[in-house]
C-alpha cells in the first residue's frame, strides 16, 4: 500500500476520509464542466484589461487576481472528476 512520509510521520493512503461538507461541495461542483472555469478565468483577464484601459487600475488588479484562483478551482474540479475523492 502506498505510504507518504512527512518528517517521520507516516500516513496510509485512504487513512483519513473527507468531511461531509467537502463531499457535498464536490458533489455539486463536479456537475460544472471543467471548461467553465477556464472560460471564467479568461473572462476575468479580459475584464481586467478593459478596466485597466479605462484607467481603473485598482479595480483591474482586483479582478485580474481572480484568474489564478479560478484556474485552481478548475484543476481541483478536474482532478476530482478523474480520480474521485474518497
Amino acid at each position: 500500500m502506498p505510504r507518504a512520509e512527512f518528517d517521520g510521520i507516516g500516513v496510509q493512503a485512504r487513512e483519513h476520509e473527507e468531511g461531509q461538507t467537502t463531499k457535498l461541495i464536490e458533489q455539486y461542483t463536479s456537475q460544472v464542466p471543467s471548461g467553465f472555469y477556464l472560460g471564467v478565468a479568461i473572462g476575468s483577464m479580459g475584464l481586467s484589461l478593459g478596466l485597466h484601459l479605462l484607467g481603473k487600475e485598482k479595480h483591474a488588479m482586483f479582478v485580474g487576481q481572480w484568474a489564478p484562483a479560478l484556474l485552481l478551482m478548475g484543476l481541483y474540479n478536474k482532478l476530482v472528476k478523474l480520480e474521485g475523492s474518497d
